[in-house]
């Protein structure tokens, strides 16, 4: 029997990262300790508070049936109130929220209830891939938004022609952003609605790195700006404010009718979030050990604070983060973004991600993961420097 796919898998781009898998394997199987700078997924554990609330809840018959799609009403009220004390805007638990299995479940699915054949979508390039496999799996049509250096890697709406602004059914935008760190300010949300408001477009943020923050900076929200509730929605995620990556937690935020939409395809599709993880992630929101936050983003400014120099110094141009735990560095001259990265994984036996990963926008940068100890990363980037690039 010959198996034939769907269509729409072929609609996703060639995986750049299958053949760096596969040096990786190559590279650790002669011998060497390879280091990994290439994966966001935090090394510092879920606050132990939390780890106990879970077993608590887990234990509890009550927490072992199905969930309801949309969340616990405790925890959409516990995500409400962060959300009020975070930002100081109130919603609606009842109609303006609405649990994930993570974000990246949620910003999928969504796509899924905006998005119809032939519509545009705005994605920011580079940018988390499942902006684009969520526009093309629905029919949708990417128009990609180049996040420049020289704009603070922030998309140009002026220089969207007027047609595909007309035409244009939903924005992506993420910030602190994933994969260049940058940051933006609330006049830049204020741009944004406007202009999505003007051309009747859904505005979705993705603010999954609102809490890791650096310098005094704190991340505003797309609600922010006035008028953003007539037309967004925000996700948030547990992952790297609380390290619980592989909890798989978080929530969406907004305009009642974009989580009803959203409530709607997530009845027909998943199951919700197990019970026990939702009330440990309650436990999570209301702060029971408030300093460990500030303890890891501690941590990680750090670690920024290690390898941003060292990049400097080998010639690899890059900014400081406020926030994130990402460093965006350029390659050198000569290099393409694969081409250094396997340079980088063979000869020093550190993994980081070629920022074409990301997207054509990426070319000619990599992405650098602050998410290992300070002694492993004085490690790699002493056997980076020993490339003489």
């Amino acid at each position: 029997m010959q198996i034939k796919t769907a269509a729409r898998l072929g609609l996703l781009p060639p995986y750049l990262f299958a053949e760096l898998d596969r040096l990786k394997k190559e590279v650790a199987a002669s011998g060497v300790d390879v280091i990994s700078l290439g994966i966001g997924d935090p090394d510092l554990p879920t606050p132990q508070h939390i780890v106990a609330s879970l077993a608590r809840a887990a234990a509890l018959p009550q927490n072992h049936r199905y969930p309801d799609y949309e969340g616990l009403a405790s925890y959409r009220q516990a995500a409400a109130d962060w959300f009020r004390r975070r930002f100081g805007i109130s919603f609606d638990p009842a109609r303006e929220v609405c649990a994930l299995i993570g974000s990246k479940e949620g910003i999928a699915n969504f796509a899924t209830a905006i998005v119809d054949p032939g519509d545009i979508v705005l994605i920011p390039d580079p940018g988390y891939p499942v902006y684009y496999s969520g526009c093309v799996f629905n029919g949708g049509e990417p128009y990609f938004l180049t996040l420049r250096k020289d704009a603070g890697f922030t998309p140009d709406f002026a220089a969207i022609p007027d047609e595909i602004a007309r035409r244009a059914k939903l924005l992506w935008l993420n910030y602190p952003n994933n994969p260049t760190g940058a940051t933006v300010d609330a006049a830049f949300f204020e741009h944004a609605a406007r202009f999505c408001l003007k051309n009747n477009i859904v505005l979705a943020h993705d603010s999954a790195y609102s809490e890791i923050a650096y310098d005094g900076y704190r991340a505003p929200s797309v609600f922010d700006a006035p008028g953003a509730r007539e037309c967004a929605i925000e996700f948030h995620s547990l992952s790297k404010t609380f390290s619980m990556t592989g909890w798989r937690c978080g929530f969406a935020i907004g305009n009642p009718d974009l989580i009803a939409a959203l409530g709607r395809v997530k009845t027909n599709v998943d199951s919700g979030v197990f019970q026990g993880i939702q009330e440990a992630a309650i436990t999570a929101l209301e702060g029971g050990d408030g300093d460990k936050l500030a303890e890891y983003c501690a941590i990680y400014k750090q670690r920024r604070d290690l390898l941003v120099p060292a990049l400097r110094e080998m010639g690899l141009g890059c900014a400081l983060p406020r926030a994130t735990f990402y460093v965006w560095a350029q390659v050198p001259n000569g290099y393409s973004s694969v081409s250094f990265t396997e340079r980088v994984l063979k000869e020093a036996g550190v993994v980081i991600t070629p920022g074409s990963g990301f997207g054509k926008g990426g070319e000619g940068f990599v992405r650098f993961s602050l998410t290992v100890s300070s002694e492993r990363l004085r490690e790699a980037v002493s056997r980076m420097k020993a490339l003489r690039l």
